[in-house]
């Protein structure tokens, strides 16, 4: 396979397609290189458009909804990022390079171990990777610029909603599947919060992420 050649038509032909337009993300998608963040056994889909799997039954976004919710975060060189899920730290990589520092919650001992294993081959010295359940919100550092929710939720927890700062953002897939939306909620003052639905899709529920009893009668 050659390589560029792979990342030059996932760029051109499922990114760009869908709305990301931004020159800065285009680029960074050159810059970070994915086939270093995917498991060994699927260095053959690294490109493709699909949801990667990695141990535990854990997947990676595809490619299009990466840089999709990296467009329109829109983030800063002095920002602080928390990201809930670091999966296999690609997603945390892309923002690293876009904002001040990243915190990487994890559930997953081996998540985590594989997160920070990418991330320091990559050479990305931004990002910290934490042991835990950050599913319900994560305290520590709060208040953050932008919070990245990298898994399905029935709904957003209060918590997220007092720890990212006015003027700051929030980017989750909220719903029920098979109905599930990718939000930015941006806290526009101490109390008030704008919504924007992205685009309509499907995720696999965030782990450790609380469901709502089902009755069945």
């Amino acid at each position: 396979m050659n390589i560029e050649q792979a990342r030059f038509n996932m760029i051109e032909q499922q990114i760009r397609p869908w709305n990301v337009l931004d020159q800065d993300v285009l680029d960074l998608l050159h810059v970070v290189k994915r086939e270093q963040f995917v498991p060994e056994a699927y260095q053959n889909l690294a490109f493709a458009d699909v949801e990667i799997p990695l141990p535990g039954g854990d997947t990676m976004f595809n490619p299009k909804i990466e840089a999709r919710i990296l467009q329109e975060l829109n983030l800063k060189k002095h920002e602080k990022v928390l990201e809930i899920g670091a999966g296999s730290g690609y997603m945390a990589a892309l923002m690293a390079h876009k904002a001040q520092h990243v915190t990487a919650v994890e559930l997953s001992p081996e998540i985590k171990a594989l997160a920070e294993q990418n991330l320091k081959k990559a050479g990305i010295d931004n990002v910290t990777v934490v042991e835990g359940n950050g599913a319900a919100g994560w305290e520590q550092g709060a208040p953050y610029d932008v919070i990245v929710i990298s898994g399905g939720l029935e709904s957003l927890p209060e918590a997220f909603l007092r720890q990212v700062k006015v003027g700051g953002r929030i980017a989750a897939i909220v719903g029920q599947a098979p109905a599930m939306a990718c939000e930015i909620v941006t806290r526009v003052s101490e109390t008030g919060y704008d919504t924007v639905k992205l685009f309509e899709t499907n995720a696999k529920p965030l782990a450790g992420a609380p469901v709502a009893s089902r009755f069945t009668f």
